[in-house]
């Protein structure tokens, strides 16, 4: 068990989820220890599966962590996630930078003041940024005469590509330099990456703005330091994207950027929308959010012409990327013969435009689609190709197109920019992908973590070369410090003749090879190798166990991606162009170089390559930025420990932290030494040695062995340091015991004679207090009893007052309401009197008239027909006399009527008063003669009808006389009602203007009622009685309503009681009814004026 580990000790132990936690120390059993972990959980790990823990870490972690105290995994993860939190993204691991992706734009970090404030600053003296680590390669190179590499390296979406433009825009800014014509070459280098972006780099899963190819950018400077030309090598351009994309991926971007070019441009292109596309439209993610199109189109032109692309040579590579649109949209159908393929007819539109944009022949170019040419000693054999057939070798032509294209690009930038011959000095930035492990990997994973295998040597040796010159510099000796090399999986992949490409290309060369013979070669070759492995599940897929992890590849692909040949058919089609740009894509070979170019491979071309870049890296200075991308979200604030401690093996800084640890990890200078394990053996520091004796008697009190002691620096192995730490814990531990005893003894001694002090002081005070309390107390009594006095006597007073005031209100209110009533009462009753009046005086004088006009008219007939009847009358005394006493009795029955109190009609009077004057009119007897025989008759018949209407009137005056009586009392009870009524209401002004509104309406019903009652009067019906008027006046809804009767008694006219004969009867009645509708108006307007 190693001597760190304790209980209590603060550790870190391995989590599923977390990759590491934290925890303490609770039990140790043997080579186990029981663990409590910070997130609640209880864990046994074997103790030499745990690591120590510093507990006085600084919080925001340390820009360079080599000053950990503990160098391990864990600590290396908790730093750089520490750091994250603060939006610090870069920190240093010696002269290695690792830059995490905040996911976010961070512009104050690469503006013009923070390249000012790095120009010139010593590496490590400011705080971590990819500016010093390009500082430091441009001094070294001015200083030391020496050219120097910056290598990024990372997965794809960890910001390689935006670190090397900003290593490029430091660059640039460092050694600017004015070239011909106005451009300057750190202009042209610049620019060049948004060209290569757009015909290089495609979104992938993992990225929006992916490189599918390595970039190695050499940077020239001449004698001053200013750049004086460039030159850009790319490698291993995955051509494969072309033809096939996965899903929620997209091509490469000048697919896109061409299908939002300006109308004219697609029109000249016949171009649409991406969707129609076969090659674009595999997947079904066309645009990038936050990213147009249209404007990234109007940017890369731009960039070509400042890189030195001319106006024609854009419109050619345009519409070459246009060609290979049309192509991939080319399908094919099969021909008469089940093996031919012929074009089918939709794609034939497509066939014609790929031939005008590549200025080929249609039919050449579906001979060369459909079609091969096999050559025999004896002829020439063209054969024709099966649908499939002839969509491999459309995709293979695309390819071959697009592959030629690129390469034409990046030379064309090469020659624009121009390279400097007299230079000596350069500054190369290799742009690579990084560590690539899917769940399916090809040939294109295959060459990318070979090339990530050599890098790696590169940067063990790097690192083992820095802990050398480190020891050298302190003067210890490191003899035995080992180097642990992954030659053997270098030799794996690339040996001769026995490697993995070599197999590859000896497959490729026979035509009957497929991948299950190679897979089979690689099982028999490999068999006992310990880096490579045979899945048990698969029959030609293989697994190679890299220095980052194993990663199994898929075979079925290898040979057709590995073959690196132009088919013949294709070559001469596009070398025959008439357009002078494609031809120069694929230019005439002849017959030697044909011969010996028969065979050529991507893998070994690759590997060529990757010798010559390794060659140029061994030349130069090498600096490394790692970069790493914290979450697979893409979104800032995210740390995965997951994800990054992935990106961290595969990049190779556990490897570093790994070759560091196998020497001496941790070195402090003797200063920092003292200063932290001083306390360990304080009677050395006492003796007033040097620094350097003082350390190496600490040392040896604790027992250590095996450690160095360097000119300014002690050199501790693994562990040690955490030894010294434990014994230093302890020391203070049981110091910390001491000083809290007697702290605490001090403590409550001066806390017992402060609060001895305090206290008297206290009961002083609280006496005193108390005293001027029960003063204070005692006066606020008498005051209250005063206070309340008063109080008192004014509440009193006020309620007296309030009281006083309400009755008085009370008073008057009622007082009001009550003159209020009786006004109203008398107001309403004067009106009903005054209607009953005038209504009565009306009836009267217009009953006069009637009865006026009756009487005269009566009296002029009358007075005409006795002048005719005096020779007569002699005859009918008796008659008279009959007649009389009738008259008699009647007067004597209307003048009882007339003393009982009655009303009686003014007609009845006219009537009385006929009678009298008939029976005061002398009377002259006429002789008798048979017609007055006759007459008499007549009249004694008539009399006897007049005595009986006499008699029916009667009766009829005594019905309406009790019916009037009942109105009458019906009248008195409605009115003790309405007076009742009108006691009730509770709002006095309220009352007074509905009563105001009410009287309107009943001087309108009145009206009414009055001209409907002066129509009836008109009538011929006899009748005697009281006519009775009821207005009713209702309120609205809200509020209630008052009644009030007006009863008028007036005689109406009769022609009943008339002494005449028929026909003066029918003349009395028609005379009124004439007089009556005579003075209609003349009454209605009189009513009016009255009110």
């Amino acid at each position: 068990m190693p001597a760190n580990i304790v209980l209590g000790t603060h550790i870190w132990v391995g989590d599923p989820e977390l990759v590491w936690v934290d925890g303490q120390v609770v039990n140790i059993n043997g080579e186990e220890a029981e663990i409590e972990t910070s997130n609640g959980k209880r864990v046994v790990a074997k103790v030499s599966k745990i690591y120590p823990k510093d507990m006085d870490a600084i919080a925001g972690g340390v820009d360079d962590m080599t000053k950990l105290s503990y160098l391990h995994e864990p600590g290396v993860l908790l730093n750089l996630a520490a750091r994250y939190e603060i939006n610090e993204i870069y920190t240093y691991t010696g002269n290695i930078l690792i830059a995490l992706n905040p996911f976010q734009r961070l512009s104050h970090l690469y503006d013009a003041c923070m390249m000012e404030r790095y120009k010139g600053a010593q590496f490590g003296k400011l705080s971590p940024h990819v500016f010093a680590v390009a500082d430091a390669a441009y001094r070294e190179m001015i200083n030391q005469g020496k050219s120097n590499s910056i290598l990024v390296s990372g997965e794809s979406g960890a910001g390689k590509t935006e670190t090397t433009k900003m290593l490029m825009r430091y660059l640039a800014f460092l050694g600017g330099h004015v070239a011909a014509e106005g451009r300057t070459v750190e202009q042209q280098v610049l620019e060049s990456n948004p060209v290569l972006e757009a015909f290089g780099n495609a979104k992938t899963s993992r990225n929006n703005n992916s490189s599918r190819f390595g970039k190695f950018v050499e940077i020239q400077f001449d004698k001053k330091g200013r750049i004086s030309g460039a030159a850009i090598r790319t490698y291993l351009l995955e051509r494969s994207r072309v033809c096939q994309i996965s899903n929620s991926e997209r091509n490469y971007h000048c697919f896109y950027l061409l299908c939002a070019a300006p109308p004219q441009e697609k029109e000249r292109y016949k171009l649409g929308n991406p969707r129609s596309f076969h090659y674009l439209n595999q997947s079904n993610c066309y645009e990038l959010v936050g990213v147009s199109d249209a404007h990234e189109y109007l940017t890369t032109r731009r960039a070509m012409d400042i890189v030195g692309i001319s106006e024609k040579e854009q419109d050619a590579i345009f519409r070459v990327v246009a060609a290979i649109l049309h192509l991939g949209n080319i399908d094919f159908a099969k021909g008469e013969d089940n093996e031919s393929a012929i074009v089918k007819e939709e794609s034939l539109f497509h066939l014609q435009m790929t031939a005008e944009l590549l200025m080929c022949d249609a039919h050449s170019l579906e001979d060369a689609l459909c079609k091969r040419l096999m050559i025999t000693p004896e002829e020439i054999i063209k054969r024709s190709l099966d649908p499939i057939g002839a969509t491999i070798s459309r995709d293979g032509l695309a390819k071959a197109i697009y592959s030629r294209l690129f390469d034409w690009l990046v030379d064309k930038i090469n020659v624009s920019i121009g390279q400097d011959p007299s230079s000596n000095f350069l500054i190369g930035v290799l742009d690579i992908y990084g560590f690539e492990s899917f769940k399916t990997n090809s040939f294109e994973q295959f060459c990318i973590n070979f090339t990530n295998e050599k890098l790696q040597q590169h940067f063990n040796q790097h690192v083992f070369k820095m802990e050398q010159e480190e020891y050298i510099k302190e003067e210890i000796d490191w003899s035995y410090v080992e180097f642990v090399d992954n030659q053997d999986v270098l030799d794996l992949i690339e040996k001769k003749p026995g490697g993995i490409i070599a197999l590859l290309d000896e497959a490729c060369m026979f035509p009957k090879s497929t991948h299950d013979t190679f897979s089979q070669k690689l099982y028999q070759t490999f068999k006992d190798h310990k880096r490579f492995i045979k899945p048990k599940l698969t029959r030609s897929d293989f697994t190679i166990a890299h220095y980052a992890g194993e990663v199994q590849y898929q075979s079925d692909q290898f040979l057709d991606k590995n073959k690196n040949y132009v088919v013949p058919e294709h070559q001469n089609l596009l070398s025959s162009s008439k357009c002078s740009f494609v031809a120069g894509l694929f230019p005439s070979l002849s017959d030697e170089a044909t011969k010996s170019s028969k065979f050529s491979s991507i893998g070994s071309r690759f590997k060529l390559q990757l010798q010559q870049l390794m060659e140029i890296l061994n030349s130069t200075e090498p600096h490394y930025i790692r970069c790493v991308k914290p979450n697979n979200l893409l979104t800032p604030a995210i740390f995965e420990n997951i994800n990054v401690i992935q990106q961290l093996r595969s990049g190779g800084v556990l490897e570093a932290v790994r070759i560091k640890c196998a020497g001496y990890p941790t070195c402090r200078s003797f200063i920092e030494f003292l200063t932290r394990f001083g306390i360990l053996a304080p009677e050395v520091l006492k003796r007033g040695l040097d620094d350097k004796a003082a350390c190496i008697q600490i040392l040896e009190k604790m027992g250590l062995t095996d450690y160095q002691i360097g000119k300014t620096k002690i050199f501790l192995r693994v562990g040690q340091m955490a030894e010294l730490d434990a014994c230093r814990a302890e020391i203070v531990g049981e110091s910390a015991k001491v000083i809290q005893l007697q702290t605490r003894t001090r403590i409550a001694r001066r806390r017992f004679v402060s609060m001895q002090k305090a206290s008297i002081h206290v009961q002083a005070f609280w006496r005193g207090k108390l005293a001027r309390k029960l003063y204070k107390l005692r006066k606020r009594e008498v005051a209250a009893v005063e206070i309340q006095k008063n109080l008192h006597r004014c509440v009193a007073r006020k309620d007296f007052k309030r009281i006083k005031s309400s009755a008085i209100v009370l008073q008057t209110g009622a007082r009001a309401m009550v003159s209020r009533d009786d006004f109203r009462y008398r107001k309403q009753s004067n009106a009903a009197v005054i209607i009953q009046a005038s209504w009565r005086c009306y009836r009267a004088f217009s009953d006069y008239k009637k009865l006026k006009k009756a009487s005269n008219l009566t009296q002029c007939r009358w007075r005409g027909r006795t002048a005719s009847r005096e020779l007569r009358k002699q005859q009918t005394i008796n008659f008279e006399e009959e007649k009389r006493e009738g008259a008699a009795k009647l007067q004597h029955f209307l003048r009882s009527k007339y003393k009982k109190g009655d009303s009686t009609d003014m007609l009845f009077e006219c009537q009385l008063a006929q009678l009298e004057i008939e029976a005061a009119c002398p009377i002259v007897e006429e002789p008798s003669s048979p017609d007055d025989t006759e007459n008499v008759e007549a009249l004694t018949a008539e009399v006897k009808s007049l005595k009986a209407m006499l008699l029916a009137e009667r009766q009829r005056a005594d019905e309406f006389e009790r019916k009037y009586k009942k109105v009458q009392e019906s009248s008195e009870e409605r009115r003790r009602k309405l007076e009742e009524t009108e006691r009730r209401l509770d709002q006095l002004q309220d009352s007074l203007n509905r009563m105001i509104y009410c009287m309107s309406n009943q001087v309108s019903d009145m009206k009414m009622m009055l001209h409907t009652a002066s129509e009836s009067s008109s009538t011929s019906e006899p009748a005697v009685g009281e006519i009775r008027v009821e207005v009713i006046t209702s309120s609205n809804s809200e509020h209630s309503s008052t009644n009030s009767d007006f009863t008028f008694a007036f005689p109406a006219p009769t022609s009943a009681d008339c002494l005449d004969s028929p026909q003066f009867t029918d003349h009395d009645i028609s005379s009124g009814a004439n007089s009556g509708s005579e003075s209609e108006s003349v009454k209605e307007g009189a009513f009016e004026d009255y009110f």
